[in-house]
């Protein structure tokens, strides 16, 4: 019998039940409720905010930290759960993985009790949003050369001025976590919606990740008070931590959109009929299905491992990055030949793969683009910095 799953090696067996039961949870959820809907609110350029209350339903906001409302998910279950909400679409998972990874982890991991207990309870319930400020229209794939500047004033507190863009959940954000030199070293501020001096911009017109909601932070002698600082960390060691979290979750949701793709494709490819038989009887198209369930295949087993190297703190940020490059590269492949056997349809919004095919090419460069994961990888196992 011809395998029609994405699990061909049996890795279930190497699942607890509770993560079989998040990712069968998390499914049911994309399948019942994102998948329906997605398609137009990415050809409307809107992200389904009314969706949100049941993400904190499910424990998806803050999935994986302990405390103050959140699920304490292990780092398996968490990637499994990004899977899940990338098969829907890579914006859903942006939302979470931007909340949880880039807002709520450097709350939880460097703020203050006082910042803690304010912040993190409405993030997990889904009753406030974040945003991450890190990248400005000058410097992406190199944050060390941030413009935004943040200066003591002298009767308490700071003042920023700077720009951040491409900042996801941006207008919608309650607080965004700016991140700023003061005195030349960088730090993390915590910056209310409705501070004086500060004007966010929503970004419409972009081709990819449609469904998900992107804008521009502009801070203009913006002043917050002493407390709006993180304590806990100073430096590049601050943003680029919060980075690994979420590239660790981009790693499993990648996967997530290449079975979409894939699953897609299989079933086309059965049931479409070219010159008296199925398309799926064809050489060249098992071989692209091969290709795909084989790519597929290697990038779960890598993901796998990387979650229990994350589980038992042996973690490195450079095997992140590998699995990141990898597994976002292996999608868009995937999308991308998936697109070819559906020929004209792959182009339609009736299947999901052009959709996923233009979220992917962003998700390629976002969180550290291909290039910079290479670099980052080469140095690893080099000793040797290419960057400059």
């Amino acid at each position: 019998m011809a395998f029609q799953g994405v699990d061909f090696y049996g890795i279930d067996d190497q699942l607890t039940d509770e993560e079989k039961l998040v990712r069968a949870s998390v499914r049911r959820f994309v399948e019942a409720k994102i998948v329906p809907v997605i398609g137009r609110h990415y050809q409307d350029g809107t992200f389904p905010m009314d969706l949100v209350p049941q993400f904190a339903e499910l424990g998806l906001l803050g999935a994986n930290l302990t405390g103050y409302g959140c699920a304490g998910m292990g780092a398996i279950a968490y990637g499994l759960a990004t899977q899940e909400l990338e098969r829907g679409d890579s914006g859903v998972r942006s939302f979470c993985s931007v909340q949880s990874g880039l807002v709520m982890y450097p709350i939880w991991a460097f703020g203050s009790e006082a910042q803690k207990e304010k912040w993190l309870p409405g993030m997990a319930k889904g009753q406030l949003i974040g945003c991450f400020g890190l990248t400005e229209p000058d410097f992406g794939s190199n944050p060390t050369g941030m413009i935004t500047r943040a200066e003591r004033l002298s009767g308490g507190g700071f003042r920023i001025n700077g720009t951040k863009r491409w900042i996801t959940n941006g207008s919608i954000a309650d607080v965004c976590i700016v991140w700023a030199k003061l005195d030349g070293v960088v730090h993390g501020f915590l910056v209310p919606k409705g501070t004086p001096g500060l004007t966010v911009r929503k970004i419409d017109d972009k081709f990819s990740l449609r469904a998900s909601i992107t804008s521009e932070l502009i801070l203009e002698d913006c002043e917050i008070p002493d407390d709006a600082i993180l304590p806990g960390v100073t430096g590049m060691k601050g943003p680029l931590s919060c980075l690994s979290q979420a590239r660790y979750g981009i790693a499993w949701g990648a996967i997530g959109a290449a079975m979409s793709c894939y699953e897609t494709a299989l079933d086309y490819a059965k049931s479409r009929v070219q010159f008296g038989r199925p398309l799926a009887g064809f050489q060249l198209v098992q071989q692209k299905l091969v290709e795909m369930v084989s790519e597929i295949t290697k990038a779960q087993l890598l993901a796998l491992q990387l979650g229990r190297l994350k589980e038992s703190g042996k973690l490195r940020p450079a095997q992140v990055s590998l699995a990141k490059r990898n597994n976002v590269k292996m999608a868009l492949d995937i999308a991308r030949v998936s697109r070819d056997v559906l020929g004209a349809n792959g182009i339609m919004f009736e299947y999901p793969i052009g959709r996923h095919m233009m979220n992917l090419e962003t998700v390629f460069t976002y969180e550290g683009t291909h290039d910079i994961h290479t670099l980052i990888v080469g140095q690893d196992i080099t000793g040797l910095s290419a960057f400059e």
